[in-house]
C-alpha cells in the first residue's frame, strides 16, 4: 500500500505542476477556457495573462505540495478548494462543457474526470500513516 500511495502522490505532483507550467509559460490547452471563464466572472480583477501564470503557479504549488507526506492535509484542502474551482465551468459556460444533456464536450469531460483526482487525494490522506479519523462515515 506504501508504494501505490507514493505512486499516487508523484501522480497528482506529475498532473498539477505539468498543467500549471503549461499555463506559466503560456502554452496551457485550457487556456480558452480559463480565459472564458475569466471574462464572465473575474474580468475587472486584473489582467488575464497575470491570472493565467498566478492560476498555473497555484496548480504547481498543489503539485510540490503533494510530495510532501507531512503537508497532506493541506494539500488535500487546496486540491478540494482548486476542485471546486475547475468544476465551475460545466455551470457557468454550459455552450463549452455540455453538447446535450448528460452529454459532455471533450472539455466537459476533461473537467469531469477531476472526480478522479479528489478520489485520489481522498485516498491518500485517508491511507495516511497514523491516521484513524474517518473521511466519511463507513457502514460496517
Amino acid at each position: 500500500m506504501k508504494s501505490i500511495l507514493r505512486f499516487g502522490r508523484f501522480s497528482l505532483f506529475v498532473i498539477f505542476f505539468w498543467f500549471g507550467i503549461l499555463k506559466v509559460i503560456g502554452i496551457s490547452p485550457a487556456e480558452p477556457l480559463v480565459n472564458h471563464l475569466f471574462d464572465k466572472i473575474l474580468m475587472d480583477l486584473m489582467p488575464f495573462q497575470v491570472f493565467n501564470r498566478l492560476f498555473g503557479l497555484a496548480e504547481c504549488a498543489i503539485g510540490v505540495i503533494w510530495l510532501f507526506p507531512k503537508f497532506t492535509k493541506e494539500a488535500l484542502y487546496v486540491l478540494l478548494i482548486h476542485m471546486v474551482i475547475t468544476f465551475v465551468p460545466e455551470v457557468i459556460l454550459p455552450d463549452d462543457t455540455w453538447q446535450m444533456w448528460f452529454t459532455p464536450t471533450l472539455i466537459g469531460q476533461y473537467i469531469i474526470k477531476n472526480l478522479a483526482l479528489i478520489s485520489l487525494g481522498l485516498l491518500i490522506y485517508k491511507n495516511q500513516k497514523g491516521l484513524d479519523v474517518p473521511l466519511v462515515l463507513e457502514s460496517n
